[in-house]
């Protein structure tokens, strides 16, 4: 097999692609041969050592792929040889073969292309995660999703209008506010030449979002936090701008609203059975099309510098995906 392997974690530079011995599973291991792997905000942080998680060295980084199951160790009776599965499993994706534990494996239905799959599990899980179980988002409400045309943006987009929501979608730019409209943002808001808080009082006739979706943080948390709804549910999905924000304490006293954290990775270890049955829906709602990942593009796994590349450049609309 080969694989990128990261051996000092001083960024996307020191990776390098090495043939390795493939591996066997071990018990309660299955062996997958990675057909496509996406790439994800934390897999630059991770390279970078500055994720919360920091497997010990050397670690092929890669957390969510699809694949064929090649091999299975012993215990594993839900999955078989031959079958197609999507795993996030943290590292090992970026590949072409990949140990993963079976039961972080998501048996994939006939259907499901796996450049569809390796860019489902993460944004989906969040964002359903987010919007259903915390912020319990009812039909006829709003959603403010900033960071609108990225991976866990697109997808909040999307569950956000399928549970009969009114969407308003702010992004960087004009060609990334045509997208979330495309797929079904009632309203967007260009927050690099729009006032972000004019913006949003025009676009709820001055009443607030009831729910805030930010995976962005940094400068815009707090004139969006100002801008929120009585009773509203402001949901802290990451940091992709960089800096964590600080929100004044009287801001949630004054409207009667709530700061709410969405850790997805730790819900599904803490509420494994919670968590099933939340991709289970999720997974029907991609055959019954309510929801279809937005993929910026394909590249092959030889390429995985210039992918890295062109997701730091903010330059990504949706998911991109690696290919072997």
């Amino acid at each position: 097999m080969h694989a990128w392997l990261c051996e000092n974690p001083v960024g996307v530079e020191a990776l390098a692609w090495k043939e390795l011995p493939t591996p066997s599973p071990k018990a309660g291991e299955v062996l997958i041969e990675i057909k496509a792997a996406s790439l994800n905000f934390p897999d630059l942080l991770i390279v970078q050592n500055k994720y919360q998680m920091k497997p010990p060295l050397p670690f092929v980084p890669g957390s969510e792929y699809a694949g064929v199951v090649q091999a299975v160790g012993d215990g594993v009776t839900h999955l078989k040889v031959g079958q197609s599965v999507a795993c996030l499993s943290g590292t090992g994706g970026f590949g072409t073969h990949t140990l993963a534990p079976a039961a972080l494996c998501m048996p994939l239905p006939p259907g499901f292309p796996h450049v569809d799959a390796a860019a489902f599990i993460m944004i989906y899980a969040t964002s359903y995660h987010a919007l259903v179980d915390r912020a319990q988002l009812k039909a006829g409400e709003t959603v403010l999703v900033l960071g609108a045309a990225g991976g866990v943006g697109t997808a909040a987009i999307q569950i956000a209008k399928a549970m009969g929501a009114r969407v308003i979608a702010a992004a960087s730019t004009d060609e990334k506010c045509a997208l979330c409209r495309s797929i079904g943002a009632d309203a967007t808001i260009n927050y690099s030449n729009e006032n972000l808080r004019d913006a949003i009082k025009a676009a709820t006739d001055g009443k607030g979002p009831d729910v805030i979706y930010d995976p962005v943080g940094g400068d815009f948390a707090e004139p969006a936090f100002r801008s929120i709804a009585w009773r509203g549910r402001y949901l802290v999905v990451g940091f992709a701008s960089g800096p964590i924000p600080a929100l004044p304490l009287n801001l949630p006293l004054l409207k009667g609203a709530s700061i709410v954290g969405v850790f997805w990775g730790d819900f599904a270890k803490r509420e494994p059975k919670a968590n099933a049955a939340m991709m289970g829906e999720l997974a029907q709602w991609y055959a019954q099309g309510k929801v279809k990942p937005v993929i910026d593009r394909t590249m092959p796994m030889a390429e995985l510098k210039a992918a890295y590349a062109h997701m730091g450049s903010r330059g990504v609309k949706g998911k991109l995906v690696m290919v072997n």
